[in-house]
């Protein structure tokens, strides 16, 4: 990814990417907003901070860069994300409760993702 870490949006961002919203030792990711192509600590500090409406990530789009782990600034797309627990670069684990919040960030048909 080189040595320039993406800036992090949010409310009380630390360097590993938790805010004030999630702040466990598993809670190391943001996420790269498809309306603003920003990344965010999580989806209340876009809601808080953005100033516009979030937009969900189309499934057609998942291949591209768009979670960071904060624990190693690695980025990963949204379909390597969605099939690993912890970040392949540094395996940090991440936190399993992020699932109940994909439909917040990610399109997906009532069938699941």
């Amino acid at each position: 990814m080189g040595d320039k870490r993406p800036n992090v949006k949010g409310i009380d961002v630390d360097t590993n990417t938790r805010c004030a919203h999630y702040h466990t030792e598993k809670d190391i990711i943001a996420i790269k907003f498809h309306c603003c192509k920003e990344y965010y600590a999580c989806y209340y500090c876009h809601k808080e901070a953005a100033g516009h409406h979030a937009i969900r990530w189309p499934k057609e789009e998942w291949d591209g860069p768009a979670i960071l782990c904060g624990n190693c600034s690695h980025e990963l797309s949204i379909s390597t994300y969605l099939d690993v627990n912890n970040c392949p670069n540094c395996d940090h684990e991440f936190n399993e409760g992020c699932s109940n919040h994909y439909h917040l960030y990610f399109e997906y048909d009532r069938k699941g993702l």
